[in-house]
């Protein structure tokens, strides 16, 4: 594998350059290094921060974009890969989903400039509706996959996939997780170097998947995964470690350090590439010891993979299929196989957490809109994003949620299906709305779909921490650009009942959503306030409450703010409330709701 390092002169000497980063931020520096020209990505938790480091280099070396939706994302890829140059698209794990149309044509046609997808999984599932494996992905698409073990790794394998993808004409995923992509440690970085730029190919037999083009291409593809397994027996690649004969371990990623700590005397056959296989390197490790595990994280890919080359190795009785290992279930895996004494458990604390459930912001403006869902007594169909959180208490006023954009087909379903009598209604946020929302509004609108739609707008991208979108006027690197006009949108999608209200103004919202639903028809309702934490924390004068009028009615709970707190002072039989000012933004929504008038703005 490639190791040249940038230097720095030091009394004369070239020293290398180490610093703290992230596994996201390695990944950056790798395309970087490696001359990457254009880079773009819809923002995923575990996966953002790649493109906002990528925004940080300078706009003369390379390009560097928000796109829509991931599709969108790895079509600019492509294109700039058609055009010559090296080309990166970065996505969560579900986002892949999204892009997999474009990359199962895309693994016929290859590349011209080598094509980067960086693929962040989350097992545990942290921030994600699901736990998918990347892994399964690029062996439906005969697509290679790296899996770095840690951010030094990281940059090493993004650096050297750019070489894989021109080398062997295909795209290259490299998958990271969430505990690679959020764990900093120290990282030698290197010198960008740029690649050569090859001009668009003229190669219409190559570069339009028509289907006599593709019946061509598919052997050559088949090939070319033969030809990266034999490539991937590189000992810089699958590294060899021999010490006991009697324990082999076969992993790859992250697992790869928990073994090393729970395990230090095992032999251990590391592969840098979990698909394709080096199947001989692996045959070999297998013969010299007597028993050989499988440690990787979510599905048995690798493990099936091997067995199905009938080799012998354990791996899934032993280790979860669920969820992110960690050194605790790696040792509790080889205890469970009698290699590993059980270890004495230390003394058990019984210790309760207090509860805390999760909650919108102090003063979210989606807050207002789930109320007023939630006394229309509509069904609602959610989607993706912080308003999620109003599936539970106090809010709960969503049915369901499936993924980005589904909300408005949903309640399309709904209401075709029949037979509902309440209201049927979709919730979608501004970013998801211009990610995935706008086929299924034009679809509701094609098809007379009798559902109100309520866009969500805070003016960001907010659950992934405040990236801006077509919606919000400026790009990744804040450059001034056009904004989508949302109620110009909807209008042009053809929906006749558009009103545009206040997030903060609870009186209007609640007529608007009550005269919305009265309509026949596709009726919209968009919700217009800025996140008050993204860009900036929004914090007017703080309120408080007036003791001695709170009649303990427990209106201003519901809003489930956590501002709003119980006192140990009673009024006939309930806790009185009380606001904490140091959390508190002033955005009055409990003083609109409180009926005894009691909520004010702060004397102090």
């Amino acid at each position: 594998m490639d190791q040249v390092l940038n230097s720095s002169e030091t009394a004369g000497h070239p020293q290398p350059t180490v610093r703290p980063l992230t596994g996201n931020e390695a990944i950056a520096q790798g395309a970087y290094e490696a001359g990457v020209k254009v880079a773009a990505a819809y923002p995923g938790t575990p996966s953002t921060e790649i493109l906002e480091t990528l925004s940080t280099y300078p706009a003369e070396d390379l390009h560097a974009q928000w796109s829509t939706n991931e599709k969108v994302a790895l079509d600019v890829a492509i294109g700039a890969s058609f055009a010559g140059v090296r080309a990166l698209a970065a996505m969560k794990h579900v986002g892949l989903n999204v892009a997999s149309d474009a990359l199962m044509s895309l693994t016929y046609i290859g590349v011209n400039g080598g094509l980067v997808i960086v693929v962040c999984d989350d097992p545990g599932i942290h921030s994600s509706q699901n736990e998918q494996d990347t892994r399964l992905f690029c062996r439906l698409a005969l697509v290679p996959c790296l899996e770095p073990s840690d951010a030094q790794e990281a940059l090493e394998y993004t650096r050297l996939a750019f070489d894989i993808s021109e080398r062997f004409d295909a795209p290259v995923i490299v998958r990271s997780t969430t505990r690679l992509s959020h764990t900093r440690s120290l990282v030698t970085i290197g010198a960008r170097r740029e690649a050569v730029r090859r001009g668009f190919a003229e190669n219409p037999n190559k570069n339009v998947m028509i289907p006599s083009n593709a019946r061509v291409r598919h052997p050559q593809i088949i090939q070319r995964e033969a030809d990266l397994a034999a490539y991937f027996a590189d000992p810089d690649i699958t590294s060899r470690e021999d010490n006991d004969p009697a324990i082999g371990v076969i992993t790859a990623g992250t697992p790869y350090t928990y073994v090393k700590e729970v395990l230090p005397g095992a032999s251990v056959l590391k592969l840098g590439a979990s698909y394709p296989l080096p199947m001989d390197v692996i045959a070999d490790f297998c013969r010299d010891h007597e028993r050989v595990f499988v440690v990787e994280e979510l599905e048995p890919a690798i493990e099936k993979d091997i067995k199905a080359a009938g080799l012998q190795v354990e791996g899934k009785s032993f280790f979860p299929r669920t969820g992110e290992l960690s050194p605790e279930l790696v040792r509790a895996g080889f205890e469970k196989a009698g290699i590993l004494e059980p270890k004495e458990q230390a003394e058990q604390w019984a210790v309760t957490p207090p509860a805390r459930p999760p909650v919108l912001c102090s003063g979210c403006p989606h807050t207002t809109s789930y109320m007023a869902l939630r006394a229309l007594n509509g069904r609602v169909a959610g989607d993706i994003g912080c308003y999620t959180l109003a599936a539970i208490e106090p809010l709960r006023s969503i049915d369901t949620c499936v993924s980005m954009g589904s909300s408005i087909a949903n309640a399309v379903g709904m209401a075709k299906a029949g037979g509902e009598t309440r209201p049927i209604l979709a919730t979608i946020g501004d970013s998801t709305f211009m990610h995935a929302g706008i086929p299924p509004l034009i679809d509701a609108v094609y098809n007379d779909a009798n559902i109100t739609v309520v866009i969500l707008d805070n003016h960001i991208t907010a659950m992934t921490g405040g990236q801006d979108h077509p919606g919000t006027g400026k790009t990744l690197r804040g450059d001034q650009t056009h904004r989508v006009d949302f109620e110009q949108m909807v209008r042009a999608c053809g929906v006749k009942w558009v009103r545009k209200i206040d997030g903060y103004d609870v009186a209007g919202m609640y007529q608007a959503l009550r005269e919305a639903a009265a309509y026949r028809g596709v009726a919209v309702v968009i919700s217009d306030r800025p996140c008050v934490l993204d860009p900036i924390k929004i914090k007017g004068p703080p309120l408080e409450v007036r003791a001695e009028g709170c009649t303990a009615c427990q209106m201003c709970m519901n809003l489930g703010c956590p501002s709003l707190v119980w006192t140990n002072e009673m009024y006939d039989g309930h806790h009185k409330v009380k606001i904490n000012q140091a959390m508190c933004i002033g955005c009055t929504l409990c003083a609109q709701i409180c009926p005894s008038d009691c909520i004010q703005p702060s004397m102090q």
